[in-house]
């Protein structure tokens, strides 16, 4: 294949899983590393892609890539991320669940439930849920976010402060080495921090690709969340703030 037709191939790649490595695209085209290296670098000059050890991942932005990308993008790690997370929330008791992709994932999950109070700013999610009648689901109020199905705004956290939930699962857009929760949408961030502070046992739902991410907009420390699920190992530095703060860590 040529280099016109491998550049916009490996884009695609990037956007569906997140980050792109110099041994995948290897294997993907059939050529030399030292190929893969040129288109990569190329990729980077051009703004397209960002340069990491091994490979490369999406340019850091102000702005969130397209909600479509995202419920493509790690599909199967979510799956079994909700699924690891789902196990850990007994029937007979109270949820929330925040917007994010990964989220939507673990309500399919919680539809195996029973007796579940279940309180959500994503209108996918209270869809989700409605197959299962045993399950309350309550939706906040809130601004539209027509891009994703999310309610943000005060009405959402005005919402929030009338419960104490025995759990809540959230995600987030980026998790910085020093186990900061990072975010795009300064309002979804004030409902997230809301979410927290009204809530017995944090769960923090995010897959690898979140490790390699930058976002402007702090949500959280770590040393806020109790559970964290993921699917690839943490680095050293995060994996010690972890360990520090008595942050739980599962891999799916």
């Amino acid at each position: 294949m040529s280099q016109s037709l491998r550049k916009p191939e490996i884009i695609k790649i990037a956007r569906r899983e997140g980050r792109v490595t110099v041994d995948g695209l290897v294997d993907h085209f059939g050529v030399a590393p030292q190929t893969i290296r040129r288109d990569l670098t190329e990729l980077a000059d051009s703004g397209k892609l960002e340069r990491v050890h091994g490979g490369a991942v999406l340019p850091s932005t102000t702005t969130n890539i397209g909600y479509s990308e995202r419920r493509e993008l790690n599909q199967p790690a979510k799956v079994d991320i909700a699924r690891v997370c789902a196990a850990q929330i007994p029937n007979d008791c109270s949820v929330f669940l925040n917007i994010g992709t990964t989220t939507e994932a673990v309500a399919a999950e919680l539809l195996h439930h029973q007796g579940l109070l279940v309180v959500t700013n994503n209108i996918n999610i209270a869809m989700i849920l409605s197959q299962n009648h045993s399950i309350e689901v309550v939706v906040t109020g809130g601004n539209l976010r027509r891009s994703d199905g999310g309610l943000i705004g005060d009405l959402a956290t005005q919402t929030i402060r009338q419960f104490q939930f025995d759990y809540a699962v959230i995600s987030c857009s980026a998790l910085r080495e020093n186990g900061d929760l990072m975010d795009f949408d300064i309002q979804e961030v004030g409902v997230s921090k809301t979410i927290i502070a009204h809530s017995e046992e944090v769960f923090l739902v995010a897959d690898g690709s979140k490790f390699e991410r930058k976002a402007p907009a702090r949500i959280a420390s770590m040393a806020q969340v109790d559970l964290f699920v993921t699917d690839l190992p943490l680095s050293p530095a995060c994996a010690s703030f972890c360990e520090t703060s008595g942050t739980k860590v599962l891999y799916a």
